[in-house]
């Protein structure tokens, strides 16, 4: 792990705290293209009423646009939170080149967790993919996020 990519994360414990302050689930993706950061989201899933408004998601959605491409085979995305199936198949299907996340999501994990969506023999691609990237910071920010909420 590089300190560039320790700075990327960092980026997006930013955006998850700024989701938090929002009331939103506190997730933040930053996606990176050859070493330039290109954008940055979280969670937007209250604000927008959109079950599908995930950092991940959006962060996609504003990359594929910046650059006028529907595939971003040359991005890494960079995550708080292990993603869920949903937007798993986001990243395959947008072929990212590397996923680094956060905390490991046991309940709802789509990569390390629950359905592997990578290892499914559907999956067209897969992207290398690195977990537990400031695992404590992220999964302290989420803990916290909801002990409030109880």
């Amino acid at each position: 792990m590089t300190d560039q990519d320790q700075d990327y994360m960092a980026m997006a414990l930013e955006v998850a705290s700024r989701a938090a302050a929002r009331g939103e689930v506190p997730v933040g993706a930053v996606i990176v293209q050859d070493g330039k950061l290109l954008v940055r989201a979280g969670n937007r899933v209250e604000a927008d009423k959109d079950p599908t408004a995930h950092a991940e998601i959006l962060a996609i959605r504003a990359a594929a646009e910046m650059l006028d491409a529907p595939r971003l085979p040359d991005c890494d995305l960079y995550v708080t939170l292990e993603p869920c199936a949903m937007c798993a198949a986001a990243i395959s299907f947008a072929r990212i080149r590397r996923v680094y996340f956060g905390a490991y999501d046991p309940k709802g994990g789509g990569v390390e967790h629950g359905p592997r969506f990578f290892g499914q023999p559907t999956c067209h691609h897969a992207p290398d993919v690195f977990g537990g990237i400031r695992e404590a910071e992220c999964s302290t920010l989420l803990r916290s996020f909801f002990q409030k909420l109880r």
